[in-house]
Formats: C-alpha cells, sequence, structure tokens
C-alpha cells in the first residue's frame, strides 16, 4: 500500500470507527435511562394489575349462616383478596325455582348453586371452571360437565341415612340399632310409647321428602341409574318398584303415627331443635343434618347416624349423592373474582365440616364422628348418577315433582290412582316430544 492509498482508507476507517462510536454511545444512553420509568416495564404492569377486584353476588340457600359464619368467611377471604366484595344473597323461597327465574330474565348472581336443568344447557348460562385447577381432585367430576369442560363443582357428598338423638334411644329402651324394617318399626313405637315423635318428616315444606323420592327408590332397585329407567315405559310409577315401594314405606309411618301429629303444619327450624332436645326421635335425611341439630342445642356424642333398614333383609345399603354444585355466571361482571371465591370456598372456608358434608375433594377427610358410626355398620354405599336430559327434559312437561306426588300418595285414600294420574302425565309429555 502507498502513502496515498494508506491516507485514503486511513481516512475512512478513522470515520467509520467515529460512527460505530456515536451508535454505541445511544444505545448505552437507552439502556441506562428506560428503567427509570416503571411504567415502561412489562414485568411491573403484571404486578400491578394482577390483583383482583370488584363486587360479586352470592346466592345462597344457607340463610341460616347470613350474619354468622359467612361473615367470618368473607373476613378470612379477603385477607387473601381484600379488593374483592362479596354480598350474600338468602334465598327466600323455593331456591331451584328463583334461579329458574333469574335465569329467564338474565338476571343471574355471580355465584350461584346450578339448578335443575340439562347439562346441555350449561354452557348458556355459567363460565368453565377447569382453568381453577381441581379438576384432578374433585368428587363427581363429571356430574355438572358438558362437552368435556365442568361447569358445576359440589360443595359436598351426602349419604341420607337415620340422623338420631341417642338420649332418646336410650330412654325409650332402644339398645341396638335397627337392621331391618320391623326392627325399625319397632324402634318406632318404642319411641312413641314414650312420648316422642318418632320421625320428622317435615311433610309440608316437600323438599325434606327428597330422600324418599330419590335415594330410596335407586336404593331398592338396586340401581344407581333407575330413574333413567324411565325413559323405557309410559308407566315409570308403580306400587311394586322403587318408586311405589318407597312411597309406601312413608305411607305406612304416616298411618302407624309415627310422623308429626299434623304432618301439614310441620317446622323445618323447629324440628332441629326439637331433635336436639329428644322431642323427636329422627330423622331420615343426608349427614349434612347432623351439625345443624347439634347447633341447634345439643352435643355431638348425643347425635348418631345409621343406614336405613327399607327392607328385612339385614343388608345395609345407602346412596352416595352430590349435594348443591359451585356454579359461575358466565355473564357477571366479575368473573375471576367470582371463581377464586368459589376455589377459596372448596380449599380454605372449611365448609364441608360445618355443613357435614363428605368433602368434596378427594384429599380431604370428613371430621365427623357420626360418619365413621356409619360406615362400622358395614353399609354399602351407591353413587349416584345424574339423569338423562331426556328424563328431565320429560318431567319438566309433566311437571313431575316427585317429592310433591308424595304427599299426594301419603295422604290419598287410593294411592294408586295418584300413580295412574302421573303416569298419564308422563307417557303424555314423553309422545309429545317425541321419545
Amino acid at each position: 500500500m502507498n502513502k496515498r492509498q494508506f491516507k485514503k482508507y486511513g481516512l475512512l476507517a478513522f470515520v467509520l470507527i467515529f460512527i460505530c462510536s456515536l451508535l454505541l454511545t445511544a444505545c448505552d444512553t437507552s439502556s441506562t435511562t428506560s428503567p427509570a420509568n416503571s411504567n415502561s416495564n412489562p414485568a411491573n404492569k403484571s404486578n400491578a394489575t394482577s390483583e383482583l377486584s370488584g363486587s360479586i353476588t352470592f346466592l345462597t340457600n344457607r340463610t341460616d349462616m347470613i350474619g354468622k359464619e359467612y361473615d367470618d368467611y368473607l373476613k378470612r377471604f379477603n385477607e387473601k383478596y381484600p379488593n374483592v366484595q362479596i354480598e350474600f344473597e338468602a334465598s327466600q323461597t323455593d331456591y331451584n325455582q328463583q334461579v329458574k327465574v333469574r335465569m329467564a330474565s338474565g338476571e343471574l348472581p355471580d355465584v350461584l348453586f346450578i339448578p335443575n336443568i340439562p347439562n346441555s344447557d350449561l354452557p348458556k348460562y355459567f363460565a368453565p371452571l377447569d382453568d381453577l385447577g381441581l379438576n384432578d381432585q374433585i368428587t363427581f367430576k363429571d356430574f355438572r360437565s358438558f362437552d368435556n369442560k365442568v361447569y358445576g363443582i359440589a360443595t359436598g357428598s351426602a349419604t341420607a341415612g337415620i340422623v338420631y338423638n341417642k338420649k332418646a334411644f336410650a330412654d325409650a329402651g332402644i339398645t341396638a340399632i335397627p337392621k331391618t324394617w320391623d326392627e325399625f318399626l319397632a324402634a318406632c313405637e318404642k319411641l312413641k310409647q314414650n312420648n316422642v315423635i318418632p320421625l320428622a318428616s317435615n311433610f309440608k315444606d316437600k323438599w325434606p321428602l327428597n330422600t324418599w323420592a330419590y335415594d330410596t327408590p335407586r336404593l331398592i332397585e338396586n340401581n344407581a341409574d333407575f330413574p333413567n329407567t324411565k325413559l323405557k315405559t309410559d308407566t315409570p310409577f308403580t306400587l311394586d318398584n322403587g318408586y311405589g315401594k318407597s312411597f309406601s314405606l312413608l305411607k305406612e309411618l304416616n298411618e302407624k303415627g309415627y310422623l308429626e301429629p299434623d304432618i301439614n303444619s310441620t317446622n323445618w327450624e323447629q324440628s332441629k331443635k326439637d331433635i336436639a332436645q329428644g322431642k323427636m326421635g329422627m330423622y331420615y335425611l343426608g349427614n349434612w343434618v347432623i351439625n345443624q341439630i347439634i347447633g341447634a342445642g345439643t352435643t355431638s356424642d348425643n347425635v348418631g347416624f345409621f343406614p336405613l333398614p327399607y327392607d328385612n333383609s339385614g343388608e345395609l345399603h345407602a346412596g352416595l349423592s352430590p349435594d348443591f354444585f359451585y356454579a359461575v355466571a358466565k355473564d357477571g361482571k366479575n368473573v375471576e373474582a367470582a371463581k377464586a371465591f368459589v376455589k377459596w370456598m372448596l380449599e380454605d372456608s372449611g365448609y364441608e365440616d360445618f355443613a357435614g358434608f363428605i368433602p368434596p375433594l378427594k384429599d380431604r377427610q370428613s371430621k365427623l364422628p357420626q360418619l365413621v358410626e356409619f360406615q362400622s355398620t358395614g353399609v354399602k354405599l351407591q353413587e349416584g348418577l345424574t339423569d338423562d336430559a331426556a328424563v328431565t327434559e320429560i318431567s319438566n312437561k309433566a311437571q313431575i315433582d316427585l317429592p310433591a306426588i308424595i304427599q299426594e300418595f301419603v295422604l290419598a285414600k287410593d294411592p294408586q290412582a295418584v300413580l295412574d294420574k302421573w303416569n298419564a302425565a308422563w307417557a303424555k309429555a314423553k309422545k309429545d316430544l317425541g321419545y
């Protein structure tokens, strides 16, 4: 390279070095000044907006918890989610019907229990709950699911049986729990002779008859899917099948004077106090009622629990069924906050123990000693199944209300006429709908 060429390329190299130094300076200035503004940091933005907030409403059937346990739940929930406000709205009427009315009007609360609707309708009203991360932990996962998505999670599970006052039994000379229907009737007679109302039916309130309407027929038939067999017949209600036999058991108890003296004027809240005090001897309900009796004025060790011996075989059976299912309205204004509340209720509230439920999460154990007694009888549990959508559709069109049919049946001079009436309604609805 000659002197002239050196000067030429040397000058070019100098210019290039100078330009690069300016560019590097600019880059360095940018990198040191950017973090000074925290709003420009995406991570900081995420942290600033990740905390849930908003107001939600929970429509509950537990009117007795308003202003009491729910206040404690809110306080503990707000320790984790301080910016979420919750209003607990108590249903003062038939919960199922009230929710259906609000569904029709498009005014669902944020959190609620799923009413009696086909699972195919769930996506119309509710948000999927799969993102709560609980699918592998919950019981009855598919019970309120559709198209492989979970729309409802059980508040807990229950098994129906005889909840009884131990002192009332002892005072009446009942030394062993009945294991046959005849033994059960004998125990009722002893209670009656000791001036104790043997069984609180709460007949007038209708809903306490659910055990006779839904649980016992399945057990008598030894078929968890028994309600769905109605699709194969125009006469689903007969005296010699699960429905007729179950209804007849309650009718027999009434005719023998083992229910309340006036079954048309029963009082649910008062009955809990009467069971607690031993004025009444038994309920035939789910284990969820045990803690309510204790709360009404007795001690846990005075309340027992055994399966209803609905026949004379000596074998004891009971159904296992979910209680209400939590759901989140998909059109709510604060869906994520509502989901957080549902998850908190399942994981942290302790509601299942308060309500006397078998926990909805598989890794949780019940703290209820009465369940230990119940299972020590060797009872065989039958897990319930959901009704076929067609059964629900036909039942709704025919206005089939099993507890209401039981009310008619028990009071009727001709119970067969009651069954004939509802068989006709079923058959017509079935035909009209093309089944």
